[in-house]
């Protein structure tokens, strides 16, 4: 057990080098949970490897246990940390995130916000990242929004999970007590815990979603009589993960009044820009016309519920 424990300390630290190397931007601009897990792996990983090196001790009872269990812990924890570690945003959403003379950012642990420099409050727009992709990701997609003149507020996920956040709208309309009418969006799972919030939504003084946007995403039950949102589902007619099969079949949990727009060779990791993603479809349009799609039925769906 003693060389096993090393062995799980080694590749502990193994990961976390990893994970900083290959995704440090989005580790360091992300949810701070993350970079703290990253922080206490190698503190427990060192502490194990350390104490390693004493002459084992006869343990007996409880104490015996928990030499046989930890180590088993730290593989299970280790894998938990190599599947987290996020999609990091890549150009031209970097580019997007830009301040000038149209759109103000601001950036902080929970959040990035877009602001119109000369825009009203009338409508904000909500967005829930998907499972393990930066918020910054979603700059360039987004931006076109701020530029229309809604203001847009980014979620950054602890550990970017969607469902570790849904508190976020509630957290944007006391934040913001100015926008008249909120927007809930998002892509992936994102969107899935978008519609959860903007069914739940209620009348409590904080303001009722009046639309749901969805990137590649449906509702994980029948919100059909339950809504009262109005409902825009965007999607790529190549997306490998969701497919068009369960596009179609989320109509059936959406009010019948919900609109459909598939971009037509568009794939899964269009509706952000962080690169590839396992088990997506080949896309047949580029990048940058899906985006621009995607963008222009945003703004049209958003632009609609302006009172």
């Amino acid at each position: 057990m003693v060389w096993f424990s090393r062995g799980v300390a080694a590749v502990a630290l193994a990961v976390v080098a990893w994970a900083c190397l290959t995704a440090w931007p989005a580790v360091v601009h992300g949810h701070p949970a993350y970079a703290v897990l990253l922080a206490l792996t190698v503190v427990v990983a060192v502490v194990s490897l350390v104490r390693s090196l004493g002459e084992p001790r006869e343990r007996g009872g409880f104490r015996r246990f928990l030499r046989v269990a930890a180590p088993v812990l730290g593989v299970l924890w280790v894998a938990a940390m190599w599947w987290l570690r996020p999609f990091s945003a890549v150009e031209p959403a970097l580019a997007a995130l830009q301040s000038d003379a149209t759109v103000t950012v601001t950036e902080s642990m929970t959040d990035i916000v877009l602001t119109p420099v000369s825009g009203s409050d009338e409508v904000g727009v909500l967005f829930q990242p998907g499972a393990k992709v930066e918020a910054r990701a979603y700059a360039a997609v987004l931006r076109p929004l701020a530029e229309a003149g809604h203001r847009v507020v980014i979620v950054k996920q602890p550990l970017s999970i969607a469902f570790l956040a849904l508190g976020a709208f509630d957290s944007a309309r006391s934040a913001y007590p100015e926008v008249q009418r909120w927007v809930v969006a998002g892509h992936s799972l994102g969107g899935t815990v978008a519609a959860i919030e903007a069914e739940s939504s209620t009348a409590d003084g904080l303001g009722v979603a009046a639309g749901l946007l969805l990137y590649a995403s449906y509702p994980a039950s029948d919100m059909s009589d339950t809504l009262g949102s109005s409902v825009l589902s965007v999607s790529g007619s190549l997306d490998g993960l969701a497919t068009p099969s369960d596009i179609d079949a989320s109509r059936a949990n959406l009010p019948p009044t919900a609109t459909f727009t598939v971009i037509e060779g568009a794939v899964h990791a269009y509706f952000g820009d962080y690169g590839p993603q396992p088990g997506d479809g080949t896309p047949t349009i580029s990048h940058d016309d899906a985006r621009a799609q995607i963008s222009a039925a945003s703004v049209e769906f958003v632009d609609g519920l302006v009172p």
